[in-house]
């Protein structure tokens, strides 16, 4: 059976160039960049040259750029570093419908640190008001950190326009741009934007290495403390053959960005298009006007997510219920509880990401499937019968 996969915002295959990149620094070309002879200088040579290619990508300058492990460890060392450089501000502001990277370290620097957290909220297609946001700032806040996109509904926030704010109330502004780096363009060099995490498997590099944006003069404390890599801001020895297959990436990610707002984009509505022709009481989560090009989240009233996930499995669809990082969870969505989805069409959404190697085929296949498996699961649901929630459908897919 064909594997379908529909989960990119999740994590993505690694494009062939980009293996091919990294293939020689596994067995042939393994020396520790931070040596002093030849052999460990080339393998340096290549993480500069990969620290340009992703600073190219966000319009930066390459010392701006902190290679890391993943997008939470970007996160927590953004935050982190923002509050260890200001011992008298304890406030942080951020939003209902953050990643688990940033909302489970607040929750923990509240709880455990006596830090004060805003959690902004949103109206019923996840926007943000930024009449809200201005009043949340105040005078001892350290940081504000929101994402550019959502990764469960790919809404897009004003984050270049909450950054101004921020920087007109002398406060720092960090956004986990994880989903958003190489699906639409990102100039920093244009925005006071302070702080941006990124991670490497979801723009089809591997998994275990991401980067941090911090711009230039901005009070930075290290997480990790060690040894001299990354100029002394990130201690340990460089992941070498990940930073470059990421440098390739981003290069990749640069020529793809037409592609991922014109071939994607038009395989999305396709796929949400048909599924809201061919399945009645189907809803879709999230701003349509203002999202990113690969994402759909469509929510089916009266059954559960996770059947349908199992099933659509069995006939090889990979899709997802939400973030990986919560898919062990019962509850529904965080993210769709603070849009107010709902309940018998928050239990039951799905979130499909496409990528540039998904197919028209592939598409066609989940529109020729995904209604008999609602259909079947409907008939066996003790919701089926309460027909109270289809009355909220029109405001939530318009």
């Amino acid at each position: 059976m064909k594997t379908i996969y529909m989960d990119n915002n999740a994590t993505t295959r690694v494009d062939p160039a980009v293996f091919e990149e990294m293939r020689p620094y596994f067995c042939d070309l393994y020396g520790n960049p931070s040596s002093m002879h030849r052999f460990g200088g080339q393998v340096g040579v290549r993480l500069r040259e990969a620290r340009a290619r992703v600073a190219a990508l966000l319009r930066c300058e390459p010392d701006e750029i902190i290679f890391t492990s993943c997008g939470s460890e970007s996160d927590n060392t953004a935050i982190r570093s923002a509050l260890s450089a200001q011992p008298d501000k304890r406030h942080i502001v951020t939003t209902r419908v953050e990643h688990p990277a940033i909302l489970s370290l607040c929750k923990f620097l509240e709880k455990k640190e006596g830090y004060d957290v805003t959690y902004l909220g949103t109206d019923e297609r996840g926007r943000i008001d930024l009449d809200e946001y201005r009043d949340a700032i105040r005078n001892d806040t350290a940081i504000v950190s929101v994402m550019w996109a959502n990764n469960e509904t790919g809404n897009i926030y004003p984050v270049e326009k909450m950054a101004v704010i921020a920087r007109e109330r002398g406060t720092v502004f960090h956004t986990d741009a994880v989903q958003a780096v190489g699906k639409i363009a990102i100039d920093l060099a244009t925005t006071p934007i302070d702080m941006l995490s990124l991670s490497g498997h979801k723009l089809h590099a591997p998994k275990g290495v991401g980067a941090l944006f911090v711009r230039k003069r901005l009070p930075f404390r290290p997480f990790l403390i060690g040894g001299h890599q990354e100029s002394s801001r990130r201690a340990g020895t460089e992941n070498t053959t990940g930073i470059i297959a990421l440098g390739k990436a981003c290069e990749l990610a640069m020529t793809h960005m037409d592609e991922e707002n014109t071939s994607v984009k038009t395989l999305r509505n396709r796929l949400e298009n048909g599924l809201l022709e061919r399945i009645p009481d189907a809803i879709v989560n999230g701003d349509r006007g203002n999202r990113l090009p690969n994402t759909t989240n469509i929510s089916f009233g009266y059954v559960e997510g996770e059947a349908i996930l199992l099933m659509m499995d069995q006939m090889g669809i990979c899709a997802s219920s939400g973030s990986a990082c919560t898919s062990g969870s019962l509850e529904p969505s965080h993210v769709l509880r603070a849009m107010g989805v709902p309940f018998t069409f928050a239990h039951g959404s799905i979130r499909f990401s496409l990528s540039r190697f998904n197919t028209g085929a592939e598409v066609d296949s989940v529109l020729d499937t995904l209604p008999t498996i609602i259909e079947n699961l409907r008939k066996l649901s003790p919701f089926s019968a309460d027909k109270s929630a289809p009355a909220c459908t029109k405001a939530f897919s318009e």
